[in-house]
């Protein structure tokens, strides 16, 4: 019996799921002018912001690319002249890893910044080898955060505390967050102005975004005015099934411009390159995932603050 082939239309699962997330902050992302007001162009074409955007890149769901879209969108900015900061609030600290940052033992990290109010600026590395690349690095001592920031003052903003006293000239702050919408996720979407959220290209990473998107909502509403929804990145894009075509087709449908033109594919130097202290961009630079993060940091640089 032959099978009639799907349209990208035609899974009630996708639309149902999409259909649930829609929020009315993706209308107000637009690619902007790069010769507006809000950015300067630099040495190399890629416009450096006004001021410094603070993007939390944030999905619940874990195995979406969240550290290595944080990892490798930071090494590509740097590489095109922008000053990057990646704040590392993951307990499992693998985007220190992927930055080759220390975070084991004794390394000052986040978790003392949130708990114990140490400066940010005592924790902050530079990245080896990535002049502009910095990394502030997360231990295990982490993960013990969640429980203790529920008795401290105003412990939602703990994170944007930090980043507002730190004084270093960035251009932008990438902060991975935990898998989770616990108080750490919530401390990042407090201190940042923008929300990235990668989207693995399969039925699965949309179950959960609704519950985001409103967490998001949340947010805005009572703690955090200037919080949006600047972008959604589609990974782990395989063009050769119907499934993945489908999810970003349906995803582009819903956000609209929001969505980055860049899919990122699979890539097994992906997976490779954190076992050497690499972002992609340094070690396999002509492959095809370094290159799709090239494309997808440049696309990013060119958006402007609305």
């Amino acid at each position: 019996m032959t099978q009639t082939p799907l349209n990208p239309g035609d899974s009630p699962l996708v639309r149902e799921a999409l259909s649930s997330v829609v929020s009315r902050e993706t209308s107000a992302t637009q690619a902007a002018d790069p010769a507006g007001e809000t950015s300067r162009v630099v040495e190399g074409g890629w416009p450096r912001p006004a001021k410094c955007r603070v993007i939390a890149v944030a999905n619940q769901k874990g195995g979406v690319g969240k550290t290595t879209t944080s990892v490798n969108i930071a090494a590509a900015l740097s590489m095109n002249g922008q000053r990057v900061l990646v704040v590392d609030l993951d307990p499992q600290g693998n985007a220190s890893t992927a930055l080759a940052t220390e975070h084991r033992g004794d390394v000052p990290d986040v978790y003392q910044v949130l708990v114990d109010d140490l400066p940010l600026a005592d924790i902050v590395k530079q990245v080896p080898d990535m002049p502009g690349l910095y990394c502030a690095p997360a231990t295990i001592d982490l993960a013990g955060a969640e429980i203790e920031l529920v008795s401290l003052v105003a412990r939602e903003a703990r994170l944007r505390r930090a980043l507002t006293a730190y004084s270093a000239e960035l251009d932008y702050i990438i902060i991975d967050c935990p898998p989770s919408l616990g108080l750490l996720t919530v401390n990042a979407l407090v201190a940042a102005d923008e929300v990235m959220i990668p989207i693995q290209c399969e039925y699965y990473a949309l179950e959960g975004l609704g519950q985001l998107l409103r967490n998001v909502d949340l947010i805005k509403v009572h703690l955090n005015p200037t919080l949006r929804l600047s972008t959604i990145v589609l990974t782990m894009y395989d063009g050769r099934t119907r499934l993945a075509s489908q999810v970003a087709e349906e995803v582009r449908a819903h956000f609209g411009e929001t969505v980055l033109k860049t899919v990122i594919p699979r890539s097994v130097r992906l997976s490779e390159a954190p076992s050497y202290g690499q972002s992609v961009m340094t070690y396999d630079p002509g492959s095809s995932g370094a290159m799709a993060y090239m494309d997808a940091a440049r696309e990013i640089a060119h958006r402007a603050l609305v």
